[in-house]
Formats: C-alpha cells, sequence, structure tokens
C-alpha cells in the first residue's frame, strides 16, 4: 500500500499536469479582436453590435432592420373604403434578406467615418377584402436604408475593441427602390417631437442622415432621450404627389410584449408652395409604456416612421408599393 505522502505527491502531479495543460491551451488561444484590424472591428460593432444588450449606443445599428420587420401582416387598427382592396383587415412587412455595405473612411489615426448602406429585401404583405372576399396580397419590395457614423480613437492597445468607440451616429434615412423609388412619390420633410406637450427635438430632412448626435461619452448630449410613461407626440411633414391620403406610421422597437405599430392622423393638407405636390402633416400622440405587463425596456433602440402611398395598402397591384423611412435613435431611461 501506498504512503500518504506517495498519494498527495501523485494527486500534485495530477493537478499540475492539467493546469498546465490548461495554461498552454490558453496562451495559444488568441482572441477574435486581437486578429482584426481596426476596421474589421468597426465593420463588426455596425452589423453585430458589442453585446451591451441594448445599453451602449454603439448597439444601435446591429438591430436596426429587425425592428422594421412585422413577420408579416398584423392588425392596422383601421378600415379603409377604396378600391380595389375593400377594407384593409391586416398589413405588414416581412424581411428576407439583409445585405449590409460598410464604407470607412480615416481621417488621420484618430478618426474613423463608416457609413452603413442596408439593402432589405422582403414582402409587403396586405389583408384584406375585396368585393367582401377576404384576399392576400404579397407585394416583393427593395428597401435600402442609409446612416453614417463617426469612430474615435481612445487608446493605443493591440486589441481594436479597447481602441475605438462610437463618438457621432445619425438618423437613418432610407426608402423603397423597387418596385417604386419613394423619393418619386412621398418624402418626409421635417420631424418634430413632443415630450410632455414641450418641443424638445426638430429634426430636417429630407437626408435625415445629415443628423447628426453626439454621443454621451465623448460630452455631446446623445440620441433623443424619453422617460418610462413619457407623452410623446410626433408632427410628420411630407411632400406627397399623390393626391389620396398617405399612410404614416410609427414603428416601435421590438420589445418583450411584442412589436408595435401606430397609424398617424393627417392634420392639414395643401398645395405645395414650393413645387408639386402636397405639403402634410401627420401627428400621432402616445406613451412610453410604464405599465404592467407592459414595460418599455431601459436601452437604445431604433424606431423608424415610415410614409407610405395609399395605393400602397389599397392597391392590389404588385408593383404599387413606394415608401419613405426615417429611423430615429432613442434612449429609454426609468
Amino acid at each position: 500500500m501506498k504512503s500518504l505522502k506517495s498519494i498527495k505527491n501523485l494527486l500534485f502531479l495530477a493537478i499540475f499536469g492539467l493546469f498546465s495543460a490548461y495554461f498552454i491551451a490558453g496562451c495559444n488561444e488568441t482572441p477574435i479582436d486581437d486578429n482584426q484590424s481596426d476596421d474589421e472591428f468597426i465593420k463588426e460593432v455596425l452589423t453585430q453590435g458589442t453585446g451591451s444588450n441594448n445599453q451602449e449606443e454603439d448597439d444601435l445599428m446591429s438591430g436596426e432592420s429587425g425592428d422594421l420587420d412585422n413577420g408579416g401582416a398584423v392588425y392596422n387598427g383601421g378600415g379603409g373604403g377604396d378600391t380595389p382592396i375593400d377594407s384593409l383587415i391586416k398589413w405588414g412587412r416581412r424581411i428576407l434578406s439583409v445585405n449590409i455595405s460598410v464604407t470607412i473612411t480615416s481621417e488621420g489615426d484618430s478618426i474613423k467615418n463608416a457609413s452603413v448602406t442596408r439593402t432589405i429585401n422582403g414582402n409587403y404583405i396586405i389583408i384584406g377584402t375585396v368585393n367582401n372576399v377576404v384576399d392576400t396580397i404579397v407585394k416583393p419590395y427593395t428597401e435600402v436604408i442609409k446612416r453614417n457614423t463617426v469612430f474615435k480613437r481612445i487608446a493605443y492597445t493591440p486589441r481594436p475593441r479597447f481602441n475605438w468607440k462610437l463618438y457621432r451616429v445619425s438618423m437613418a434615412d432610407g426608402g423603397t427602390t423597387a418596385p417604386q423609388n419613394s423619393n418619386d412619390y412621398i418624402q418626409m420633410q421635417k420631424i418634430d417631437a413632443y415630450v410632455n406637450n414641450v418641443l424638445a427635438y426638430t429634426f430636417t430632412g429630407p437626408d435625415f442622415t445629415q443628423v447628426i448626435f453626439v454621443t454621451k461619452r465623448f460630452g455631446g448630449d446623445g440620441i433623443p432621450k424619453v422617460r418610462l410613461g413619457d407623452q410623446v407626440k410626433l408632427v410628420v411633414t411630407t411632400v406627397s404627389q399623390q393626391s389620396e391620403t398617405d399612410i404614416v406610421a410609427w414603428h416601435w422597437a421590438r420589445n418583450t410584449f411584442g412589436f408595435h405599430r401606430v397609424p398617424f392622423d393627417m392634420t392639414s393638407s395643401v398645395p405645395n408652395p414650393s413645387g408639386p405636390g402636397y405639403l402634410r402633416t401627420y401627428e400621432k400622440t402616445y406613451t412610453i409604456y410604464n405599465t404592467p405587463p407592459y414595460v418599455h425596456r431601459h436601452g437604445v433602440f431604433n424606431g423608424f416612421i415610415s410614409a407610405s402611398t395609399h395605393k400602397s395598402l389599397y392597391d392590389d397591384s404588385p408593383v404599387e408599393f413606394s415608401s419613405d423611412l426615417v429611423g430615429i435613435p432613442y434612449r429609454v431611461v426609468p
């Protein structure tokens, strides 16, 4: 029988061997971002986020297209009255594919300008009644959404993850390119945001990527901020080339209790004083959910406003779909 000392020695050698193997293996493992270039890391942030669970502005871009995906037709909450679709029951986007293109340019060794273009292919699905018969209309579409960002160097380490942080981020701007180009039919010109009856933000287009927010990390005001329970009113000004009333809606970010889309009401329509078409305003007031179980998550999110032609929803032709899009980043705090 082995002595107690021998047994202890064997246990020590076994444990030491296991530890040595683990240590050596660990030393041979290099984190992904150790092998990344600065540009590769920035592209990763813009397409995949940082894993902060919507707590950092760096994660805004990774969820962009998902915030628009209804997963198909959802209830609209309102009726129609036109033909060939007599009454609208449900409508919504079902995204089938997303292609992301990131273009990065450098200013010296401390600034990286990154332009993000998302090309979305999907089906616009409408369920309504045609001659008193429920019908489903599917309209294949392509939308392109652009956003500009700036990253700033904060350190010089071998790991890009520790060197670059989001410095500036713009609103998102885009619209359909097929079957119709949204710029030829309808464009949002201005968005006023009132928080608790006080004008808090004015965003001017039609190119909303020119609206830039400096992140709090670098001393800016950050993206628009609201609190749970705040009452928010959005006033959207559009120029439309169509005589029929357009369909404007606010698309909430995805939450634990589901996806939300809120239709706007048109409040004015006059001939466009500076060109062809009609100058129109749409309004909607809503409350940032704060009543269990419907409580908005804390963090950073994208909200989108869509402005679509009347025929996009009430004409069953698959070539009638034109929708302008503006994305507003926002932060929800307690």
